[in-house]
């Protein structure tokens, strides 16, 4: 089967081309920062416009590159959400009036799911069981495994996810868009430790996350210095250092009280620097294993879409005719997908 997939979730436009026998064949990425840059963040009718001008052409050139004629195609995956709802509703009905023309099936993919199995593109792909520690923008969690469709999560954002907390920490430091990468080479500026910022949440049993104190910790800490460039950096790399223990700290008590040995790192914030070689250092140091996505599958793409939309279409499951979009869509009500041998 040759699945065509969609990504339109917020403000990066994506499509792919996944055969179940080659592989990928094809992806192509378009990104909204510039456009949302003079913001300082994500504009969501912004992002629905510019989704709408670049979706259809981004989708003609992927086909292209991947040498598929839309006759050849099996199956549409699109991303159902969660996610913004309007940029949402641009990828799902261009999805839906493809498949409907082309007389195949179309099917909505959870966002979060697509992050998941994005480790699985790669040439040494994770075997389940695993723990998946899911950070992006709008979401971190931790979900225990046992295969495509059956999930349990651990543990999740009470309040900010740490890649929306990165976000609004550079902005507090006077910082560009997108915020993380920013803040993590305004960290890089740092040098010995000058501070030390909280670990939230890691002084009590349980494995939900909370961002929202740390931000506040950054705020004081930054109203109290100089405003030099070197005290930003400091705070820059107190902040960065906290956020990332954290997610460690979450993830060896995960692996711990399921009693697995691999994990799996994707999402945005799994392109952070540190956060890779603590991780790397955590596999040596505690003897499991650790997986990550390649750095252009960590953030938003149509790859994973078409990859996850594969395996749901290959075990028989497909939407209706209505158009699928969810702002919410919890993880773990998504129905098992096993593929008939």
């Amino acid at each position: 089967m040759i699945v065509l997939g969609i990504e339109t979730s917020c403000d990066e436009t994506g499509a792919a081309v996944f055969d179940a026998e080659r592989g990928l064949r094809s992806h192509r990425l378009y990104s909204q920062v510039a456009t949302h840059a003079e913001y300082g963040g994500v504009v969501p009718e912004l992002a629905s416009r510019d989704h709408i001008r670049k979706l259809l052409p981004l989708l003609r050139v992927t086909l292209r590159e991947a040498g598929v004629a839309p006759g050849e195609i099996g199956g549409i995956a699109y991303t159902g959400g969660p996610g913004l709802i309007g940029a949402l509703m641009v990828g799902a009905a261009v999805a839906r009036s493809l498949a409907w023309s082309w007389g195949v099936p179309a099917l909505a993919v959870h966002h979060m799911e697509g992050h998941l199995l994005a480790p699985m593109l790669e040439p040494q792909p994770p075997p389940f069981p695993f723990v998946a520690l899911l950070v992006s923008g709008g979401h971190t969690l931790l979900v225990e495994v046992a295969g495509v469709g059956r999930y349990r999560t651990l543990g999740e954002s009470v309040d900010d996810a740490a890649g929306e907390a990165f976000d609004k920490t550079a902005k507090m430091l006077g910082l560009g868009y997108p915020g993380g990468p920013a803040l993590a080479r305004l960290a890089d500026l740092a040098g010995p430790p000058q501070r030390s910022f909280p670990r939230p949440m890691t002084d009590r049993p349980g494995l939900d996350f909370s961002f929202s104190g740390l931000k506040t910790h950054t705020l004081t800490a930054l109203a109290q210095s100089s405003r030099t460039e070197q005290d930003r950096a400091d705070i820059a790399a107190a902040f960065q250092e906290a956020v990332v223990d954290t997610l460690l700290i979450k993830s060896r008590r995960a692996l711990r009280q399921s009693g697995l040995s691999r994990l799996v790192v994707a999402g945005g914030v799994s392109a952070n620097r540190l956060m890779r070689e603590r991780l790397q250092d955590l596999a040596v140091n505690e003897a499991i294993e650790v997986y990550f996505p390649r750095l252009e599958f960590c953030t938003d793409n149509g790859a994973m879409i078409a990859y996850a939309g594969c395996q749901r279409l290959l075990a028989g499951q497909q939407g209706g005719l209505e158009i699928d979009a969810r702002p919410r869509w919890p993880l773990d009500s998504l129905p098992e997908a096993e593929i008939p041998r």
